[in-house]
């Protein structure tokens, strides 16, 4: 740990605070004018790279592993996780709009019945207990297969996850700050390494942008040897800057990945994905 504290000494606090509240758009647009800005040779749609984007040996490395993504065997789990009759005969299926083709552009999503943000691994528990069946464990290795195979359904078609009406532009807002609050120990911010210290390194770690790095989740790490979700590296972030992991869909990480993933509206989704 103490190399870490020596890493991001050197990466500089730059104190990045969250921008006077603007609309989503405006929020959209002012990030990619910064990244345009930082890397200008980038188009829009390389973003979904992350760091692999930014240093040619890393694409070549990223490349060759997606020859083989180990993560596939994750998603094949969860096609044959999808495709079990529950008790009642029904499928996961059932529960979604042209069996689930496309849905996963739209999430995270805010519900106004439930005033709350519903993330897709919600959804699925949501079509369990809508059919009888007790709901999976947050971040266990079935509900990530079956999220990995629901979100696949979308593989190559943008995201559009929308914010409409004031109550969900309120946990919009709360999402974004999160992403620009500094926590734990080290005082660092989500945005303090993929906004203001995007494209530099620390250690080892090529540090990515903010927009794109959602739409690879579910993803296969190899720092974890299996695939994980996008609240898997919350919580990792979370626990490198010693601050205090958070359970599962929590509500602070249900509002960060509603920003979060706006942040990448127009991207195409890609999972599983890789990084290494």
């Amino acid at each position: 740990m103490k190399k870490w504290l020596i890493a991001f000494s050197a990466l500089g606090m730059l104190g990045t605070m969250a921008p006077a509240q603007a609309t989503p758009e405006q929020d959209f647009q002012a990030l990619k004018k910064i990244y345009k800005e930082k890397f200008p040779n980038l188009d829009y749609k390389d973003y979904n790279l992350g760091a692999y984007a930014l240093d040619p040996d890393l694409k070549a490395q990223f490349d060759a592993a997606m020859e083989f993504n180990p993560g596939d065997m994750t998603l094949d789990e969860g096609k044959q996780a999808w495709s079990k009759p529950f008790a009642n005969g029904k499928t996961y299926a059932s529960c979604y709009p042209n069996g689930g083709k496309g849905v996963a552009t739209g999430y995270p999503q805010y519900d106004a019945k439930l005033k709350q943000v519903v993330t897709l691994p919600m959804t699925i528990n949501m079509c369990r207990e809508a059919n009888g069946e007790k709901p999976l464990a947050y971040g266990k290795p079935e509900i990530v297969a079956l999220e990995t195979y629901l979100k696949s359904l979308s593989n190559g078609m943008p995201v559009n996850v929308k914010v409409s009406g004031k109550e969900a532009l309120a946990k919009y807002e709360a999402g974004k700050q999160y992403y620009y609050t500094r926590r734990g120990q080290l005082n660092f911010s989500c945005a303090s390494c993929h906004v203001d210290n995007a494209g530099k390194h620390i250690r080892a770690d090529l540090l990515s942008m903010t927009m794109g790095q959602t739409n690879h989740f579910p993803s296969y790490r190899g720092a974890w040897n299996r695939v994980g979700t996008l609240q898997n590296r919350y919580r990792g972030c979370n626990s490198q800057v010693r601050a205090k992991p958070e359970p599962f869909e929590s509500e602070n990480y249900r509002n960060l990945e509603f920003f979060h993933t706006y942040m990448s509206n127009g991207l195409p989704i890609e999972v599983p994905g890789y990084r290494k």
